[in-house]
């Protein structure tokens, strides 16, 4: 047994790092800076645009003769039996340690985004469902799970969640996020990065930070964000998660601000997030973000000033394989180009959080589970219920819905016979198995008219296609037209088809010009709605379209954002009535196709008005959603109250169910500041609460607001809360407020630090 104080448990795990890196030569501590990606295309088909050009040929036994840092996706490359994949990375960690000199195994990572990306795991709901949810107990208990599952194979840390705010709904990725409200994304981010931490898992934020802005919602595009909207808008979710959820790694995003790459950022990475927040943990590169400062960003010349420019901004490990931090960081430091100091500070950070894995104890032992489910009965259930509790009701004027049990019901539309309707780009039979056409999906996914039949049996349903996703042809109208004819009810099943770059719809890379619905879609729904028919508007999209040409034409309309492997009967339940809806919009709807970027947290002139000719008012509010029951809200009447800059005040109200069936509302609480030292958005949410009634119960909602919640960053760029009077406004919506409290903030304008308050605490209490 090994005497050396790095290997003693019972000492401090910094003092053991240090007694470590003392022993390793400079090949070793840069080693532990770089992930290897073991069976990665290299050819430039698999993976995405520019990132085959990222990889060079390695010789792998002479590459762990130093160590390794990282294992990158040992499951999430090609599809692997689940056992049998343990047992591989396994084996991989031991040969790893046996060729070191200091046997230290590398951290593996996965992709979790919406469940573990591996085959034959449970695929959930994407994040923009989750924020639909409101619920972010329902997410921390997801994110438990999906750690669990990582655990039983192996895997030390995630790359999730995004914490990226929606600034313009066309891009690609817009399935991939919470919302476009960073009170939300970060309560809800704060969840999963519990959840996930609480399984031992590492979680890892990302993209840090503006990868969401960018212009003209172009993928990786240049982000030319303002100080204030980067300040007020794009960083609080990521503070949210550090702070409340422990969040052990954090991503560097590809994208530019202002000129300057997150990856050679010294004031993001090394100012704001350790000298200010004081991050204790790594900071990983966005797949080949490291390599992408010489041949994207063009502020580095070699693989060496690459290198450099990335350790220097507080980058510790580049992903997923090796380009810049091996054999050119190593000549660039031994020529002096590069100082050791920054390799044994990323090098430090690394071991530190190998220490805290036990990957330096000399008792680890790769060994997996004996037995391996990554789609257990526990986890479909919960599948199901984060899917039911994010399908949106969008509207339904006549009561069409839910459905006759006995009716006639045409389904119609490119959406409804297809499994992979349900899922987004990151799970794994979307993101990896279009690479593998002869292997099955892994998972049981029911599609929308499988659930339908099982859900109505005494209904007499028929089906046609009547279109592509995004194909032109319109051949197949007159069938679908035929079918709903001859139909009590048509329900319309729209929407998105997830891939990546180009290769689909929604998606990474796969970006869209306007907020029209793909393909001849439209043009469908258009030629359904002729019939007379009513139709029922189902979508499964990674991203709101705009809906305004349909507006007083459909029957009803329900929206889910791919509601993963459960949503088939999550939202065939809603059509029944089986499932109340409770979803609520994290993203507002559009009226017009065009218009864009808009978010609802605008200013006086980013609204409605008559200095321009365009309404950008959306169709439905973030925050909207309808239900089968109906809630009355009764105010708590306060006084109104003057508290100073740093007190707090209680706003109340009283929701009471007052329909003939249990459902859930979703209390909100924004805040209006009617006068500022800089314009402010006319709302923003600062508070919810989502609570289940039974008929005829009612409950006390009270939101505790303190005057923290009012900061923003003033014109010095200092956060403040300035004096003055405030509205807070109870809301069943962005657009649907309830009730309104005055109250007047008196003092002296108080200038907040790191220790801010960010959440905005509720109690929910019985009413007789």
């Amino acid at each position: 047994m090994s005497t050396a104080p790095w290997r003693d448990p019972a000492l401090p795990a910094a003092t053991r790092v240090a007694d470590l890196l003392s022993r390793m030569t400079l090949e070793e501590k840069t080693a532990q800076l770089y992930g290897v990606w073991v069976g990665a295309d290299t050819d430039g088909a698999g993976v995405a645009p520019h990132q085959h050009d990222m990889t060079d040929a390695f010789d792998l036994d002479e590459l762990i003769r130093h160590g390794l840092g990282q294992l990158t996706r040992p499951f999430g490359t090609a599809p692997v039996d689940p056992a049998a994949g343990a047992r591989s990375l396994a084996q991989a960690q031991r040969r790893i340690v046996e060729a070191g000199r200091f046997g230290i195994p590398a951290i593996a990572h996965e992709e979790c985004l919406a469940g573990f990306t591996a085959w034959q795991a449970t695929a959930y709901p994407v994040p923009l469902a989750w924020g639909a949810t409101f619920d972010p107990a329902l997410v921390e208990e997801m994110a438990r799970r999906i750690g669990a599952d990582l655990r039983s194979v192996g895997v030390h840390q995630g790359l999730a969640p995004v914490l990226d705010v929606v600034r313009d709904l066309r891009w690609g990725r817009v399935e991939e996020t919470i919302g476009e409200d960073p009170y939300l994304v970060g309560t809800i981010g704060a969840a999963y990065v519990r959840g996930l931490e609480s399984a031992g898992i590492v979680a890892t934020l990302k993209h840090f930070a503006g990868y969401a802005s960018s212009a003209g919602a172009r993928n990786l595009a240049p982000v030319r964000a303002g100080v204030r909207e980067f300040a007020d808008v794009t960083l609080p979710p990521f503070e949210l998660a550090l702070r409340e959820g422990g969040a052990r790694s954090v991503m560097a995003a590809y994208n530019e601000t202002d000129g300057v790459p997150a990856s050679a950022d010294p004031w993001l990475l090394t100012e704001l997030l350790r000298e200010e927040w004081q991050f204790t943990g790594t900071v990983v590169s966005d797949y080949f973000g490291v390599g992408f400062l010489e041949t994207l960003h063009r502020v580095a010349g070699t693989p060496a000033e690459a290198a450099h420019r990335a350790l220097a901004a507080g980058i510790d490990v580049e992903l997923p394989t090796l380009k810049c931090f091996g054999e050119p960081l190593v000549a660039a430091v031994r020529a002096g180009a590069v100082p050791e100091e920054l390799v044994d500070r990323a090098a430090h950070r690394v071991l530190l959080q190998k220490c805290e894995l036990g990957l330096l104890d000399e008792d680890w032992q790769p060994e997996p589970q004996e037995s391996i489910d990554l789609d257990a009965t526990a986890n479909r259930a919960l599948a199901r219920r984060l899917a039911q509790e994010s399908v949106v009701l969008l509207d339904n004027p006549d009561g069409v819905l839910p459905l006759a049990p006995d009716t006639r019901v045409a389904v119609v539309g490119p959406r409804a016979a297809d499994a992979l309707a349900m899922l987004g780009c990151y799970s794994f039979p979307s993101h990896v198995l279009p690479h593998h056409p002869e292997v099955p999906t892994g998972i049981e996914i029911p599609t929308l008219l499988e659930s339908l039949r099982t859900e109505l049996p005494d209904a007499k349903v028929t089906f046609a296609e009547g279109c592509g996703v995004a194909d032109p042809d319109t051949s197949d109208f007159a069938e679908a037209v035929a079918r709903a004819t001859e139909a009590d009810v048509c329900v319309a099943v729209l929407g998105d088809r997830a891939g990546l770059f180009g290769r689909g719809t929604s998606g990474e890379g796969c970006d869209a010009s306007d907020l029209r619905l793909p393909g001849v879609q439209g043009d469908l729904l258009d030629a359904l709605v002729a019939t007379g028919v009513p139709v029922v508007l189902v979508l499964l999209t990674g991203r709101p379209y705009a809906l305004g040409r349909w507006h007083g034409r459909l029957a009803a309309s329900v929206q889910a954002f791919f509601p993963g492997e459960e949503g088939g009967p999550a939202v065939a339940g809603v059509l029944s009535g089986r499932v109340n809806p409770s979803g609520r919009l994290p993203v507002s709807v559009p009226d017009l196709s065009g218009g864009q970027p808009w978010t609802y947290l605008q200013p006086p002139l980013g609204l409605a008005g008559e200095v321009s000719n365009l309404d950008p008012t959306p169709l439905y509010a973030f925050g909207h959603g309808r239900s089968y029951t109906t809630f009355a809200w009764e105010p708590v009447e306060g006084t109104h109250p003057t508290i100073g800059t740093d007190g707090s005040y209680d706003v109340s109200a009283v929701v009471r169910n007052t329909g003939d069936r249990a459902g859930a509302e979703v209390v909100q609480l924004y805040l209006h500041d009617p006068v500022a030292s800089v314009t402010r958005p006319d709302v923003r949410l600062i508070g919810y609460r989502r609570v289940e009634l039974e008929p005829g119960d009612a409950a006390r909602v009270t939101f505790r607001f303190h005057a923290d919640l009012s900061a923003f960053t003033d014109r010095s760029g200092r956060r403040v809360v300035e004096p003055g009077a405030l509205e807070l406004r109870l809301a069943a919506s962005s657009a649907d407020i309830r009730h309104t409290a005055q109250l007047t903030l008196t003092g002296p304008v108080r200038v907040l630090g790191p220790d801010r308050r960010l959440r905005c605490e509720t109690e929910v209490s019985g009413v007789g």
